[in-house]
């Protein structure tokens, strides 16, 4: 039986075999009432692009851009150095992931890096997208431009971005609420919030998760004013010592973002460690330490080998216009006590 190809689903839509190929890519400039004959065409057909072939043929080479933030945060540095061991891993697979640093707090210069971006030097983009406006219109843009973009830890969902790999954040806030909640007293109480940003989607998400399950099931405890450290150690360090001042009887503690280092120093040299609630992200050698010390009670961590595996392999199937699997692309959300911490060789406490 002879496999129906491209140039039959061009004759039954009564398009051209560049339209055909737009629609079978994602691509953008087709009517939608031509995507559908196309789809229709396609479907009654049972036409099934020969990816491999295709790319075979072309012998095309993948060019990724990530857009990471940069600066002292120990899982971006995670999420970098992952980028980087697949780019040289698979330099012979014709994949080429290029790793771009920028500063997720500034949306001006986040957006003027996606402005430069076009097909000439890419084939597609995964960004921390901070939930700026002008990054959403940047997005949109480079989208226009025919470069799918996917957004990596930190969602925009009102942009057009392709899809968002990450954990869902706001049940990774939901999952820090009940920590706390289970494991603080039946008593009025209060909790201190510290956030790099309420600017950054995730961020957000986790603080709204957060503030539901506590009001919603234990309405005895209060959550303060969330304090943005803009995931620096030292800011959060400040932070820390003056919550502490203000509010001697302290309960609980929720760091939303990044910056363990320092509230873990500021909460650790206060003295009072044993008697706050520390619920923080990630696992990394400052936090695993933290939890044997007894200083954080639980980590919620999210795993950035995973996250950019899945980044790659969503951003070719976007460019060669295959299915995506999403059982296989779901990013789960770990919880971390100092009971259940993972076996292995550590790196060294480099991070900040």
């Amino acid at each position: 039986m002879r496999r129906v190809t491209i140039h039959d689903v061009a004759d039954a839509a009564g398009v051209s075999l560049a339209t055909v190929d737009r629609v079978m890519n994602g691509r953008p400039g087709v009517r939608k009432v031509t995507i559908q004959k196309v789809k229709k065409a396609a479907e009654t057909l049972n036409y099934k692009p020969d990816v491999f072939a295709a790319g075979l043929a072309k012998k095309r080479v993948y060019r990724l851009h990530f857009l990471i933030p940069n600066g002292p945060n120990a899982f971006m540095e995670d999420l970098t150095r992952e980028a980087a061991s697949h780019a040289q891993s698979m330099s012979g697979d014709r994949m080429q992931v290029h790793v771009e640093p920028i500063d997720a707090f500034d949306g001006h210069r986040v957006a003027g890096t996606l402005a430069i971006l076009d097909r000439s030097v890419c084939d597609g983009v995964a960004v921390v997208a901070p939930a700026f406006p002008e990054v959403r219109a940047s997005i949109d843009r480079l989208q226009d431009r025919g470069v799918p973009v996917v957004t990596l830890v930190s969602d925009h969902p009102s942009s057009t971005r392709q899809r968002f790999v990450g954990i869902d954040n706001v049940a990774a806030g939901r999952t820090a609420g009940r920590i706390l909640g289970r494991f603080l007293p039946k008593k009025p109480a209060r909790i201190g919030l510290i956030a790099g940003s309420l600017g950054l989607r995730d961020h957000s998400d986790r603080f709204a998760g957060c503030r539901e399950v506590i009001e919603r099931d234990y309405p005895h405890l209060e959550l303060l004013k969330v304090r943005e450290g803009r995931d620096d150690n030292a800011r959060n360090a400040d932070l820390v010592k003056k919550l502490l001042n203000d509010e001697p009887d302290l309960a609980g503690l929720y760091n939303i973002g990044a910056g363990n280092r320092g509230t873990i120093a500021a909460l650790t040299e206060s003295g009072r460690a044993e008697d706050v609630v520390f619920v923080g992200h990630e696992l990394t050698p400052y936090t695993r330490e933290a939890l044997q010390a007894n200083v954080l009670d639980a980590v919620i961590a999210q795993d950035p080998g995973h996250e950019i595996r899945s980044a790659i392999r969503v951003l070719k199937a976007l460019c060669d216009g295959a299915p995506i699997i999403d059982d296989q692309e779901r990013i789960g959300i770990d919880v971390f006590l100092k009971d259940n911490l993972p076996q292995g060789t550590e790196p060294a406490l480099n991070h900040t």
